[in-house]
């Protein structure tokens, strides 16, 4: 396992991140405790440090196993968790961005994971009501206060992102030091907008579903033992999933590791979503694989992704701008 500062800051954490959505089994399929132990050991044994939560997940059950789970070894790992989801969807004021549920949910978040400070704190989703001068200024107090010690935000706009950091940046605030999006061979929505703007500000980019929801685990077809049928399959996600499951075949490995292991090489941090020991030792095999250039072109060309416009519209003029000098 190597390590990377995450974004702009001194903090050091590996580059696979053990997703804890899966620790607990309320609400569908999940693992149960013991599992979720031999998880984070197996995880940590690889040299893994940072798992990330949040105040939603299986009703609260992931943060209470991950917080007995770290008991005596707590300062071992970078932990973060996320609000913004409804704590009480009865309470007009129990989700939301706002400063009022950035204090409930932090605390509820502290007394599970049983801790007194939060590695990084993430915003989990947009929340168009609230401005977003309002959630940087709360984020920075948490932070003075100690109870958190970086912040990020997930699934949210580029654009609104950039105008948090300049905001944060003028009135010396702490600004997002992470972004977290859904990036796969599936999805590459995110190479758009959000990946460019995430590297301007030097930020970590933490990846969530990299095997695209298990459709680049190459067991889709086992619709008896997974959540996936076939034929619920788009026919251009599958043909990514096929050129997966050949360039493991040509390299050996699983496609699984492919698919991880291309993210990784993409500068992003893929969050591993194990359900059992087993999946979570696969996915760490991802560490020893390396793509040559011409394996990670040919699963590109399978997307049959587009940048679309605006960039493909101004690399198409460039030496209409620039004349000569765009040589």
């Amino acid at each position: 396992m190597r390590y990377r500062t995450f974004g702009r800051t001194g903090l050091r954490v590996s580059e696979l991140v053990l997703g804890a959505m899966t620790f607990g089994e309320q609400g569908g399929v999940g693992a149960p405790i013991d599992d979720c132990r031999k998880i984070l050991d197996t995880y940590t044994e690889a040299g893994g440090n940072m798992i990330d939560t949040a105040i939603n997940y299986r009703g609260g059950a992931s943060e209470e196993i991950v917080g007995e789970l770290l008991q005596d070894r707590r300062s071992e790992f970078v932990v973060s968790t996320k609000y913004t989801v409804t704590r009480n969807a009865d309470d007009p004021n129990g989700g939301g961005n706002h400063r009022r549920n950035l204090r409930l949910s932090l605390e509820t978040s502290l007394r599970r994971l049983r801790t007194d400070w939060i590695d990084v704190y993430w915003v989990h989703i947009w929340d168009r009501h609230t401005p977003i001068e309002e959630t940087m200024r709360a984020l920075d107090d948490a932070i003075t206060k100690g109870q958190i010690l970086y912040c990020g935000i997930s699934d949210t706009p580029a654009w609104l992102v950039s105008r948090a950091n300049t905001l944060a940046e003028w009135r010396g605030w702490t600004q997002f030091a992470g972004l977290q999006v859904p990036y796969s061979l599936v999805n590459r929505d995110a190479e758009r907008e959000l990946l460019p703007m995430a590297a301007d500000y030097g930020m970590a980019v933490t990846a969530w579903s990299p095997l695209g929801g298990g459709i680049l685990t190459g067991k889709y077809e086992l619709s008896e033992q997974g959540r996936l049928n076939a034929a619920d399959i788009s026919p251009d996600d599958r043909a990514v999933a096929q050129a997966v499951t050949a360039a493991a075949g040509e390299l050996g490995v699983t496609p699984a590791q492919v698919a991880l292991a291309w993210a990784r090489q993409k500068g992003v941090l893929p969050m591993l979503g194990a359900r059992t020991e087993a999946q979570i030792r696969d996915n760490l095999g991802s560490l020893d694989v390396t793509l040559p250039p011409e394996v990670s072109q040919q699963l590109e060309q399978a997307t049959n992704f587009k940048v679309g416009f605006p960039t493909d519209f101004i690399d198409q003029t460039s030496r209409w701008v620039l004349g000569r000098a765009a040589l």
